[in-house]
């Protein structure tokens, strides 16, 4: 079934099929993503109105973000390949008394159908998860208007990252089940940078996502550091890089 969608990886989508079942455990394996949204839903608030816009969030998975983001107002549509997990999202939202539009899509499909549709697009901890991470980017912004807000979230692919993230965290620390990421996956800030300009976005604001081993608890800060989150406005000329 899923060998219709060019741009997925079917053992990364079963990986996470897999985990739908305790997606909304926040002690579980996916508490990790309970910690850290509300500094995500923060970083977001802060570089965008929610209130009554359309927001589209791109790999919803279990639907964490898209309730919060829902919650403060957000028209949200939920995408996403791994129909357990969209399943787990639409019950939760039904519990929560929330109306959230989930479907089975891609990016590039729904950029096909809804081009300059979305005020606010969301790529959060996906773009490392699937084979061409830069035809992500390139529907992602297909699918916002102009001026609209464009934000992704990933991990830079550095000897921190690789010891932080990958060794320290989900194979000595656990905060994430073994095998979440593949090093050769990461996303370096530059990679991020050129594809988001060459589909008319523009840098505004960049956080990282900081774990301290010590208390347990996430910080955000700014700048790029491993698990970084990017602001991006959609321009309408193209971007000129200095010779």
């Amino acid at each position: 079934m899923m060998e219709r969608y060019a741009n997925a990886d079917v053992a990364e989508l079963d990986k996470f099929s897999r985990l739908a079942a305790i997606w909304w455990d926040k002690n579980g394996s996916m508490g990790m993503l309970h910690q850290i949204n509300p500094l995500r839903v923060n970083f977001i608030s802060r570089h965008a109105d929610l209130i009554g816009v359309k927001v589209l969030d791109v790999g919803c998975g279990g639907g964490i973000l898209s309730e919060s983001l829902a919650k403060r107002g957000a028209l949200v549509t939920g995408i996403d390949l791994s129909e357990a997990a969209l399943e787990v999202a639409t019950q939760h939202a039904r519990m929560q008394n929330l109306e959230i539009d989930y479907r089975l899509e891609d990016a590039e499909a729904l950029a096909q159908r809804r081009k300059g549709y979305y005020d606010v697009v969301l790529c959060m901890e996906m773009l490392e998860h699937v084979p061409c991470p830069k035809q992500t980017i390139a529907a992602c912004a297909a699918l916002l208007r102009s001026g609209g807000a464009c934000f992704f979230s990933t991990i830079d692919r550095s000897l921190k990252s690789f010891v932080c993230a990958i060794l320290i965290g989900e194979y000595i620390l656990r905060i994430l089940p073994r095998g979440t990421h593949s090093y050769h996956k990461l996303i370096k800030p530059s990679q991020l940078q050129n594809w988001s300009e060459r589909n008319h976005l523009q840098l505004t604001s960049t956080a990282s996502l900081i774990y301290n081993p010590f208390s347990g608890c996430f910080k955000l800060r700014e700048g790029l550091d491993m698990n970084y989150l990017t602001c991006y406005r959609k321009i309408n000329e193209t971007i000129h890089r200095p010779l």
